[in-house]
């Protein structure tokens, strides 16, 4: 089965560039490993079943679309909109953070 391409936005690229510096420092190569894994098989899934992820967040940021799925074994969320002809991957946040706030940075200039 073929999906959609996963496209992360530039804020999203570098939320996982701020998570793998974070785990690499602080639990190890191994760690960062499982994370990146965690995070393929999330975009794996999101190319196949794009409409499967949580709209509570779209709801709750009046963003119609916005989607949420999480990381396997990580307690980080992948933030998405399914467009057209692609998955449009907007943060890879953290559960604990502020969402909301978080969120706002960064997607007006993108």
């Amino acid at each position: 089965m073929s999906g959609k391409p996963v496209v992360p936005r530039a804020r999203a690229r570098q939320d996982v560039d701020d998570a793998l510096t974070y785990y690499l420092q602080e639990a190890g190569e191994d760690v960062a490993l499982r994370f990146i894994e965690a995070l393929e098989a999330a975009y794996w899934h999101l190319s196949t079943h794009p409409a499967s992820g949580s709209l509570r967040y779209a709801y709750e940021l009046d963003l119609p679309g916005l989607r949420a799925w999480p990381l396997r074994g990580f307690p980080w969320l992948v933030f998405y909109a399914e467009a057209y002809q692609h998955v449009d991957v907007w943060r890879v946040l953290h559960g604990s953070r502020d969402i909301p706030k978080w969120m706002g940075e960064g997607l007006g200039n993108e």
